[in-house]
């Protein structure tokens, strides 16, 4: 197991303690029907999810996002008339409102995994998601699993005028007490401590955002208010609260 694979599998198990007892994964037939769609080796993140979660992934699923190998590869037998190589589907959206599906960008690589985008079957339009399929998943993860148990939280934005707002917050957050539990690039961040929690996102671009959007909770009001008080001060950083 990769570092950045054993990293995730401890952050959830910390996260959820049991939680791996309802995952499922695929088969290695289906691992490799799928990498064969590529012309290339699988991501190694996506190679690990696929032989714990790929066919079931217990209390991690998402309420209309279907990332099993069997539905990938029903979609590219039943759908997908002409593969792009460069995409790869990798979660199937069952709401037919917003048919948004998740892929692979298979040409942007990134920390043994790849960017992700959204789009629709035969739709041009491509819009960004995450830096990595990981960073995805440990967003959600947190989102699900801490942020909405504590019993305050807020959301809002951070931005750093001509700077890189994720770096700028870098420089606080130790001092903060908390621990990053997953490692992220530029564009997302998930921050955990005792009385506290926060993850930060923004889509990814081709140089280091002047925004990202944040959503944090903890034990009390005033917990929120001191950790967003230091970051507007000590990190410089403008912070906008959502009313």
């Amino acid at each position: 197991m990769q570092p950045v694979e054993s990293e995730m599998q401890r952050f959830l198990l910390r996260l959820v303690p049991g939680i791996e007892a309802g995952w499922e994964g695929a088969t290695k037939e289906e691992v490799a029907e799928i990498e064969s769609l590529t012309g290339r080796p699988l991501p190694s993140f996506y190679r690990w999810f696929l032989t714990r979660m790929g066919r079931d992934m217990g209390a991690l699923s998402f309420a209309s996002l279907d990332f099993s190998a069997a539905r990938v590869l029903s979609c590219y037998r039943e759908e997908i008339e002409h593969p792009n190589p460069r995409y790869l589907l990798i979660g199937y959206e069952t709401d037919p409102v917003v048919p948004m599906h998740t892929w692979y960008d298979l040409d942007r690589p990134n920390r043994d995994d790849a960017l992700v985008p959204s789009q629709g079957i035969g739709d041009p339009l491509v819009q960004l998601e995450f830096e990595t399929f990981r960073e995805m998943l440990a967003w959600k993860a947190m989102l699900n699993f801490r942020i909405d148990a504590l019993p305050c939280s807020c959301k809002g934005s951070f931005e750093a005028e001509g700077g890189d707002v994720r770096a700028q917050l870098e420089t606080v957050i130790d001092r903060l007490g908390f621990e990053q539990p997953i490692a992220t690039g530029a564009f997302c961040g998930v921050f955990d401590r005792s009385d506290a929690a926060m993850i930060c996102s923004v889509p990814p671009r081709d140089a280091a955002e002047e925004v990202l959007f944040f959503r944090l909770a903890g034990d009390t009001t005033g917990i929120l208010r001191r950790i967003l008080g230091i970051i507007a001060k000590d990190a410089d950083l403008k912070v906008e609260v959502e009313a």
